[in-house]
């Protein structure tokens, strides 16, 4: 869950959060619209396949259900924890596998907003609590409902179900709850998930099996427990990596180099950096891949993309520093 704006120095070219002023835009269907579109004629193979984030996709006429238009540049993000707090309980992380954290439509320059349509606000703990991450945002009222799990079961998919509360796991919270978060913060925000794109015939929370499902999509062709072992790369509580260890297999396996996020204590406090000016953290606990998609999002059509140069990383860059640490006792199925 991307919450702080301070990661990033307010850096509009990496990362920060920006404001927008269509929420609860209406289009006639009860919610709102990034561009309030109709429903009708959105028949995406009759319209060119446009690469997000290039020139072609903001031309006049271009059809935002079919070209990913207003969060071009995408982020499949991935988590490694080492226990979910609530393993006694059953709650507990897969053997061999990172965690799916999110897809997250970013804007072209790197910069990115939430919460995009309250009408599909099903975060019980919204974070931020505000459309903008500021006390001038529009509030984001928290989510009272059913639990969103329960959207799945009218569409039969209790595959999905079983499948996501193996692989999307959350920590020290239901997994439910963390999956409301993940859609009400990001899918909103993608052009080619607004309710309008599903045409007349839309059921229910439509939108919402789409997601996961594209989601877990961009997840699975994303081994990355798999790409950093094959590189020599395997959680340990004795040895130590250097970034570099992370960024050169991923990049290798990739085609880009991804944010790599790190954790837990920053290393000039550490015995080892005692007197270092590297203020990184030095336990790996996240990875974000980078790409621009061509046409709908969810078909999957996408090209890697860099990392922005300048926030590439929260981790330390000493040699050496850099924990890659097992997983605890008991919190793996």
């Amino acid at each position: 869950m991307r919450t702080s704006t301070a990661l990033v120095a307010g850096a509009l070219s990496a990362g920060s959060v920006v404001s927008a002023s269509w929420y609860g835009g209406g289009n006639g269907n009860g919610h709102g619209s990034l561009y309030g579109e109709s429903s009708l004629n959105h028949t995406c193979v009759l319209e060119p396949t446009l690469l997000s984030c290039s020139a072609a996709t903001y031309e006049p006429g271009v059809d935002t259900c079919c070209a990913e238009t207003f969060g071009g540049l995408v982020l499949a993000t991935q988590f490694w924890n080492t226990y979910t707090v609530l393993q006694d309980e059953g709650q507990k992380l897969p053997k061999n596998s990172w965690t799916l954290h999110g897809l997250w439509p970013d804007f072209c320059n790197g910069s990115y907003t939430q919460y995009c349509d309250l009408n599909r606000q099903y975060d019980p703990e919204p974070s931020p609590n505000t459309t903008n991450g500021l006390p001038s945002g529009t509030p984001v009222p928290p989510y009272k409902g059913p639990s969103i799990a329960t959207f799945l079961k009218p569409f039969g998919k209790f595959d999905l179900l079983a499948w996501m509360n193996t692989y999307w796991v959350n920590r020290d919270g239901p997994n439910a709850d963390f999956w409301g978060h993940e859609f009400s913060k990001h899918a909103t925000c993608f052009s080619t998930f607004d309710v309008p794109c599903y045409g007349p015939s839309y059921k229910k929370h439509e939108d919402v099996v789409d997601f996961f499902e594209t989601a877990i999509m961009y997840y699975l062709r994303l081994p990355t427990f798999k790409w950093l072992k094959q590189g020599g790369v395997t959680p340990s509580n004795s040895t130590q990596y250097t970034l570099s260890d992370f960024q050169g297999i991923l990049k290798g396996k990739y085609g880009a180099t991804p944010y790599i996020g790190c954790s837990g204590p920053r290393f000039n406090t550490t015995e080892a950096g005692k007197g270092s000016s590297d203020t990184g953290r030095t336990e790996i606990s996240e990875v974000w891949y980078y790409s621009h998609v061509k046409g709908r999002t969810q078909e999957g059509r996408s090209v890697p993309v860099e990392v922005s140069p300048t926030f590439t990383t929260t981790c330390a860059k000493t040699a050496k520093a850099l924990w890659y640490y097992e997983r605890s006792d008991g919190a793996e199925f």
